[in-house]
């Protein structure tokens, strides 16, 4: 058999990873250095090189998107479908392994995913009951401490609380959480992981067997893993399996969600006899750019250490704007977009990254002015809005009359008179009798716990449900969704809002009948029960439509046309731009202010900025402001660490007219403001007849057209024109 092909167009390192021999191996792969075809073809090496089935191999990753790009190159590069390989996330794969071993992990056959929202939900119901102010003890925290401890193994009884009055309470939360979530049969996602490793545990009869099948284990983003998720590897790989970790230590930028960047680090310790390899070549960016990212990372301790290079030549100079304030910043970015669009190339090929959301606005406004089109990426995700969810909750009744999240969310939803009260007297009514939310309004109309008016409306829609999935019948999961959005009143619900909001979302629940259709066209593989590849499923289509729905938030996001990406630093890992703007540069911002004083920060940080700066492909510019308002208040920062941390010979600093070399960062070059009486310059203090003292902020236009922003103490910020002004120096 030729294998030859598979080695086809790989650098000397990357063939040097596909064909180790069979063991324990870390690939220790930089930004750009091609891990996706390395792993891809490691795959199809173990399967047509060392005879392994496809049977035997799990590649777990990071992202649904990655999942599929992976499965879809495997089967180009093997030339047919390894339909008995397991490609898919921590959670998706956790997800299918709960799914036929339901009763192995102690869940109902039925159990439904939540999503953050709906657990948001469930956790609010259980404030109530405990009789704790959402105010003092808000719902979102509370999920973030309940997911912390599921991420790091422990269950509500083995949190550790001592004399801690906010570690009592949380823990009474999380117990009670747990009891919900029982009752109700509903999982949320780090539950997935958690009843996974302990079914493992609790089952050695169950993981004798995938120890046995999976023979072959290939990870992701290694450097992601959290403590749970590493744990898992570490108990299915036993002392027999090949594991072949592939990540980069150098950018672990998730360590505020629970990611343990030690278990890269610990890795050729705790798998027996692992090879290290490392992927330096880079095939994206520049060498200057690949200079500066190398420069800066090496301020970093304790790496397992690399230096990207490229063969594609050194590029031009990164370029480095000090701004006056973050308007002018945002000007800055907006001409020099214009100026690459006018050169022929797309706005998509641009990206602008900042650290916080809160610096978009100026940005935003910018982009508006000088009409380029923009998009935020990583906003609110189709499957996340608020229209589609409640689409789903009524096609999860319509499938389970039983599910308490979904009938809470829609039981009101058009309105159509049950308030607050009266679904508190069916929760009531539930708690009493240890019914779901639908039985006990079932019962509660047939017996008198619910009278009058109450129990007339819930007695309506218990009767839509009912007529909706007996129309829907056993129809395509397409024909569900579209009794689901028409019957429900959703549509006309929605068109009745106005604006472009109603019309989005009618467009969007149009777009849900679309996404169904698909899923049933694209479907790959059904839910497996033997774990052999065989073709049985073990649910409807709607069901696995639904858990997808909840895994796969965004996997049918409609894209935006050429315009330029907006998006956070974290937002754009794994993202590559021809043209990156890296802005807010500036010390309390990037670094963050948080980053002082934590061990580890300060280097998370810094590796965030390596992040960002490996996403250019051919231009790169970085930018700060000398001053900026955030938050309600002017702040004055530095210029950031970083800046200073880059190679000499990797920058030039440019300001809106053109580049100019000038001393590094330091105080602001007066800037001067075209006025027939004189020049004024920027961050100078003026004095006005009626306003006062204030400061110019920016300036537009020349001669008589020239005006300037000042900001008054008294007045706030005015527009002013030079010439009638009558503006007095003050310094």
């Amino acid at each position: 058999m030729d294998i030859t092909h598979i080695l086809d167009g790989l650098n000397e390192r990357q063939r040097e990873a596909v064909t180790a021999p069979v063991g324990n191996l870390l690939v220790v792969a930089g930004a750009g250095s091609g891990k996706t075809r390395v792993l891809v073809h490691r795959i199809a090496w173990l399967i047509e090189a060392e005879g392994a089935s496809p049977h035997s191999v799990l590649a777990v990753t990071f992202t649904n998107k990655a999942a599929a790009e992976m499965r879809s190159r495997t089967e180009a590069l093997l030339d047919a479908p390894p339909r008995a390989m397991w490609v898919g996330t921590f959670h998706g794969i956790a997800h299918r392994l709960l799914r036929m071993h339901w009763q192995d992990a102690g869940l109902p056959q039925n159990f439904q995913i939540i999503d953050s929202d709906d657990q948001q939900r469930l956790v609010r119901r259980v404030l109530r009951s405990l009789d704790l102010d959402e105010q003092r003890w808000p719902p979102r925290q509370a999920c973030g401490f309940i997911n912390k401890q599921k991420d790091e193994g422990r269950r509500a009884r083995e949190v550790v609380t001592g004399e801690d009055h906010y570690l009592v309470t949380q823990k009474k939360i999380y117990e009670s959480y747990e009891e919900v979530c029982r009752a109700g049969g509903v999982v949320d996602f780090a539950e997935l992981l958690l009843r996974c490793h302990e079914m493992w545990l609790e089952r050695p009869d169950v993981l004798e067997h995938y120890r046995n099948r999976f023979a072959h284990v290939l990870i992701d983003e290694f450097q992601d893993t959290n403590t749970i998720q590493y744990a898992s590897v570490r108990v299915l790989a036993g002392d027999r399996s090949s594991v072949m970790a592939v990540g980069d230590d150098d950018q672990s930028i998730y360590g505020w969600r629970g990611a343990k960047i030690e278990n890269i680090h610990r890795f050729s310790q705790d798998f027996r006899d692992t090879g290290i390899i490392r992927l330096e070549q880079n095939y994206r960016s520049t060498g200057t750019i690949l200079k500066a990212a190398n420069g800066l990372i090496d301020n970093n301790t304790d790496r397992l250490g690399k230096e990207l290079w490229t063969a594609s030549g050194d590029g031009d100079p990164i370029l480095v704007h000090d701004a006056y304030n973050e308007v002018e910043e945002a000007r800055f970015v907006a001409d020099r977009s214009h100026e690459w669009i006018d050169g022929g190339n797309g706005a998509d090929e641009i990206a602008v990254l900042y650290r916080s959301n809160a610096q978009s606005r100026p940005l935003e406004e910018a982009f508006l002015r000088a009409d380029i089109p923009y998009r935020i990426y990583g906003g609110l995700r189709f499957f996340e809005r608020a229209e589609i969810k409640n689409a789903l909750a009524y096609m999860r009744m319509m499938n389970q009359r039983h599910a308490d999240v979904a009938f809470e969310r829609i039981v009101n939803l058009p309105p159509r008179g049950i308030g607050p009260k009266s679904v508190d007297a069916v929760r009531v009514l539930a708690r009493e009798r240890g019914v779901s939310l639908w039985q006990a309004a079932k019962e509660g109309i047939a017996d008198g716990g619910l009278r009058g008016r109450t129990a007339s409306v819930f007695a309506a829609f218990l009767a839509l449900i009912d007529d909706m999935a007996a129309e829907a019948g056993t129809h395509s999961l397409r024909e569900i969704a579209r009794v689901c959005v028409e019957t429900s009143g959703l549509v006309d619900y929605h068109k009745k809002e106005p604006g472009e909001r109603g019309l989005a979302r009618k467009e969007n629940l149009e777009e849900l009948v679309a996404a169904c259709r698909r899923f049933e066209t694209e479907r790959t593989f059904p839910l497996d029960p033997r774990g052999d590849g065989g073709d049985e499923e073990a649910g409807s289509v709607l069901d696995d439509f639904l858990d997808q729905a909840a895994l796969e938030s965004g996997e049918y996001q409609a894209e935006a046309g050429a315009a330029v990406q907006m998006m956070t630093l974290h937002s754009a890992k794994g993202l590559e731009f021809p043209l990156v703007f890296i802005t807010g540069l500036e010390e309390g911002l990037f670094p963050s202010k948080n980053s002082d004083g934590e061990p580890g920060r300060m280097e998370e940080e810094r590796r965030l900025a390596y992040v960002g700066i490996t996403r250019a492909m051919r231009q790169l510019y970085l930018t700060r402001a000398e001053t900026r308002w955030m938050y309600g208040t002017d702040s004055y920062n530095p210029a950031s660490r970083f800046l200073f941390e880059l190679p000499d010979d990797t920058w030039q600093e440019v300001r809106l007219g053109g580049a100019v070399k000038r001393a590094r960062f330091g105080a602001p070059t007066p800037r001067a403001v075209d006025a027939e009486d004189g020049a004024l310059r920027i961050g100078q203090r003026v004095h006005h007849g009626k306003f006062g003292e204030g400061i110019v902020m920016q300036s537009e236009g020349h001669g008589e057209r020239a005006r300037v922003q000042v900001n008054f103490a008294e007045a706030g910020a005015k527009w002013l024109m030079l010439g009638f002004a009558n503006l007095e120096t003050l310094d």
